[in-house]
Formats: structure tokens, sequence, C-alpha cells
């Protein structure tokens, strides 16, 4: 691989610490090794034992006293690397850089993709792994309880506008203080959600402008650990005063619909099949998927997915995923129901398959009305 590990996942799981430039990373015979700048030299030495730590400038300096002085580039180091170590062929992932790729094959050095994970263990998570996630969701679960804090302490104003204070409460001032706190609590908000009213009716909309009373709210945060890069992920639907029998009903069937789901989160079931128990649930509650003017209106995304490094993984719940679920999965189950007029209601909790009843990670409580 060549990437840092700050974005890419699958470095970071293979060197389990943070570097932000792009550095090379390969096995050999069973041994892994790291080839960085000078800056990071100690410090991976220290932060990644399992590696041996190889410094760029050594190779870079020897290929300018043969190239008479001149820039080489990373392409050059690259090949002089593997061709030290007598490394002929290589398997990369799809990630792999199309030009490195192009650069390794002009000097003779086979390049073959591997395709899908290029660490399947990835999906299976390990105890200290389950842990780092469940410190994440701590963070999460910190700014939520921040959010809901602010939104009691809201008043309808004009229009049924909630004000906090003497000033509007808005959609980016919740997110604010809700990122604020998660920041304060050791994470990195990403793409917070608050979708108030009919904005919660498009399931990525991250929300904007002022937000009402009586209306249903989407709250969905997605922190990242900043020590471990390890992801939490959580989402809960409430309306500050009295919700409409029609969004009770919505909650209602999402939740039951929800709680349907994490029970047949078993290890062995495949994943195609919780989707689709879920989305019968919510059918036979009375809500249908259907499109109408030209959008979809129901439950229309997949029931979950998985958790980790990255904010998602194998396995996929949806209806045409053919994974199965094992021990050691973690995994998030979201469903929701979605309706222009009216807005959205998902409710998300992250979820650990066992050899036996899955074990919920979340501990947020849930409440519709606040």
């Amino acid at each position: 691989m060549v990437a840092d590990s700050e974005r890419d996942a699958d470095m970071l799981y293979a060197v389990r610490t943070f570097v932000h430039d792009p550095f090379i990373w390969f096995t050999h015979k069973g041994s892994p090794s790291v080839v960085v700048g000078d800056p990071e030299l100690l410090r991976l030495r220290t932060e990644a034992p399992h590696c041996r730590v190889l410094p760029y400038s050594r190779y870079e300096r020897t290929l300018q006293r043969t190239h008479g002085g001149d820039p080489v580039g990373l392409g050059d180091v690259l090949v002089a690397v593997l061709k030290a170590h007598r490394i002929r062929k290589v398997t990369v992932a799809e990630t792999f850089p199309l030009g490195l790729a192009k650069a390794l094959r002009s000097r003779r050095i086979k390049v073959k993709l591997r395709p899908g994970p290029f660490f399947p263990d990835r999906a299976w998570k390990s105890s200290d792994e389950v842990n780092k996630i469940s410190a994440a969701l701590v963070m999460a679960e910190v700014g939520l309880a921040e959010g809901l804090h602010a939104l009691r302490r809201s008043r309808p104003g004009k229009a049924g506008h909630l004000m906090l204070g003497q000033s509007p409460l808005t959609a980016d001032r919740l997110r604010a203080i809700i990122d604020t706190s998660i920041l304060e609590a050791g994470g990195q908000p990403c793409h917070t959600i608050v979708a108030g009213g009919q904005q919660g009716g498009d399931p990525h909309r991250r929300g904007h402008g002022p937000l009402k009373a009586n209306q249903p709210i989407v709250i969905d945060l997605v922190p990242r650990s900043l020590r471990t890069g390890y992801y939490a992920d959580i989402t809960r639907t409430v309306v500050r005063g009295r919700a409409s029998d029609f969004v009770r009903r919505m909650y209602a069937a999402v939740a039951d619909a929800q709680t349907e789901a994490i029970r047949l989160a078993r290890a062995g079931s495949p994943s195609a099949d919780v989707h689709r128990a879920t989305a019968a649930r919510l059918r036979d509650a009375g809500f249908k998927t259907l499109r109408r003017t030209g959008r979809v209106e129901g439950f229309f995304h997949p029931t979950g997915h998985g958790l980790g490094l990255a904010v998602h993984e194998p396995p996929r719940l949806s209806a045409h995923s053919r994974d199965v679920l094992r021990a050691g999965h973690v995994i998030a189950v979201e469903p929701g129901l979605y309706y222009p007029e009216v807005g959205g209601v998902r409710l998300e909790d992250v979820v650990l398959v066992t050899r036996s009843s899955p074990r919920t990670l979340t501990r947020f409580e849930k409440q519709l009305e606040i």
C-alpha cells in the first residue's frame, strides 16, 4: 500500500497509528515493513513496533546519486525499495494509485490486484477494537446529550420557531453545540446531521435553518476518536413539543423494526434476510415503500452496515447483500421512514454480533417527545 493512515482505513489497520503523509507499507515473507520520511522514523519505531521502519531518505539519496542529483519521485523510491528486497511481484489493494502501478509495471515488477477487502479480518473486531468503538460511542452520546439538553431548554417563538435564550435555535447552531461537545470529549465530528421537519425526509441531508416545535428532528452523529481512529454511529429522532399522530406511528414502527433487526442479528444469519425482515415489519405496520412524483418514500435504504475504522464497512445489511453475519461483526442498525410532506424518523444503534445473543453497545435512551 501507498497511502496515509489518517484517511486510509487499511493503512491505519496495518500500522495502528496516524501518519498524515502518504508512505509505503509492504509485507514480505510474513514481516511487515514501512518506508517513511525522517520526521516519522522515531515515532513509528515506538508506535508501530510490529513493523520494520525504514527511512525514505536512504533510498532517495541513493537514487539522487545515480540520477546525477536530479529529483526523484515516489514511484522511483517505491521501485528501489522493492528491488532492494528482491521483490518482483506485488499484490495491491483496489485503491492503489494507478500512476504507481504503471511505474512498477514499466520497471518489470508485476502488479496483481486483490479484489474486495485488502484485510478481510478487519470485518471481525477483537475485544480491544470493540472497546475502542464503545469509547467512540461515549463521545457520540456526550454530544447527543448536550444537543438534547439545548433542545429541552428551547421554547417556541413566532411561527413555532424554537428559541434558545434570545436567539433562534437553528439546525446549524444545534449542530455546533453537538460538535463542540464531541471535540471536548476527544472525538472528531463528521458530517453531523440535524434535519428538522421536511428536511428529515432526505436521509443524508445535513439540515439548516430554524428548527420548529412539534416537528420531528433527525439527529445523526458519526464521530471518530482522535486517538484511535475508530468511529461511532448513532441516530435519534426527537420532537420538541408534541408529535403528530402520524409521526408517533412512524416512530413506533421504526422502533419495533429496529428491535426485530437487532434480534435477528445473530451469527449465521444472512444479512439480506435481516434487511427483508425489517422492511416487512415496516410494511406490515402500514408503511409501504413506493415512488410518488419522482421520489421514493417509506423505507428505501439498507437496514445497516459494518462499523470500525471506516463508517461503512462489511457486512452490509441490504436486500442484495451476500454477507453472512459472524461473531465479531460490529454493525450499525438504522431503519427509517421518510415522507416529503412530514420529514423522517430514523433510529440507529451499534450492535456486536456474538455466538449467542447480539449485544447492543449503544446505551443512549430513546424518547420521541422532549
